[in-house]
């Protein structure tokens, strides 16, 4: 790691987000003597990293084009080793819809939804029943989200969405308790779940204002939940973690309605580049454990790697 440069704003609608997690990364880094320095891909072409000498990225971009598998790729071309998972895993993580079918066929419990575009909103109602959560298949932070108790508030839900994707998800609003589950691989190794969070947002609100700007949002960190239901969290979203395919670290969201007997925590969605700002969830769960944000910070820096690496390259000889 000779020289690392951690690639922060980018172009998404997360860019202030992602440049405030990139300067907390930053100073980490340097302070436990990383030749570190910050690069903006939105400013300067990637292509800029081997003249400056670069041998590891550390992502600290969130959403499009940073999150979504797109720089990723860009890093492999480069011969640039990167922090967190690959290109598919990542495309994968980023898309709702994908997630949520990938998920399925592993038997995760994800509430039940439909693309917007496949049916009526008459449909949809009938399909999944009310309130409802509509949302961008492709975006974070709760940006283009409304909850809506009536279908006659779907059309403009819809259009909300669209403003940030032209792929929607409608799925059935879990009323709840809601929950994060931070993750950390070691190099080579098993992913392992750190404490459960329970988020207690103003009225339920989660909201982007509400994520990082505000105070007004409580955290319990471990979560007041019983051991075997902090234990339940963490093993599914291990295997929500592994059935896409990823690595390194990631945050997965989750809602219970504990209210219901029997009922199963359901998995949301899964970040593979979760935020690292002072109101960030993963250092919050590290400090419980006892890993400060410096060393969480150069923990996930030595997972980063290559990840096609292993497959060579094909020469004239492979096509005589």
């Amino acid at each position: 790691m000779s020289r690392v440069a951690v690639l922060m704003g980018g172009q998404s609608a997360e860019r202030e987000i992602s440049l405030r997690s990139g300067e907390g990364v930053l100073r980490a880094l340097q302070a436990k003597g990383v030749d570190a320095f910050g690069f903006d891909p939105a400013e300067r072409p990637l292509q800029e990293l081997l003249n400056e000498g670069v041998t590891t990225a550390f992502i600290a971009l969130h959403g499009r084009y940073g999150e979504d598998g797109c720089v990723q790729g860009a890093l492999e071309l480069l011969g640039i080793a990167y922090t967190g998972s690959g290109v598919m895993a990542s495309a994968l993580a980023m898309d709702k819809l994908i997630t949520k079918r990938v998920w399925m066929t592993h038997g995760i419990p994800t509430p039940a939804f439909v693309q917007a575009s496949e049916v009526s909103t008459a449909e949809l109602v009938k399909a999944l029943g009310l309130p409802l959560a509509v949302k961008p298949s492709r975006e974070g932070s709760s940006l283009g989200f409304t909850k809506i108790e009536s279908e006659s508030q779907l059309t403009d839900a819809i259009a909300k969405a669209q403003r940030f994707d032209d792929a929607v998800v409608v799925e059935s609003f879990i009323t709840g308790r809601e929950f994060t589950v931070a993750l950390l691989q070691e190099p080579g190794g098993p992913v392992r779940a750190l404490d459960v969070i329970e988020i207690v947002a103003p009225k339920g609100n989660y909201d982007y204002q509400n994520k990082y700007f505000g105070n007004a949002t409580r955290y319990e960190c471990p979560a007041a939940i019983s051991s075997e239901m902090a234990g339940l969290m963490g093993a599914l979203s291990c295997k929500a973690f592994e059935a896409l395919g990823c690595e390194g670290w990631a945050r997965v969201d989750i809602l219970w309605d504990d209210q219901t007997p029997n009922a199963q925590p359901q998995l949301l969605e899964l970040n593979t580049s979760p935020g690292m700002t002072d109101h960030s969830l993963v250092p919050m769960a590290a400090r419980e454990s006892g890993l400060g944000y410096e060393d969480l910070v150069l923990a996930i820096l030595k997972t980063a790697r290559l990840k096609q690496s292993a497959v060579p390259a094909l020469g004239k000889e492979a096509f005589a």
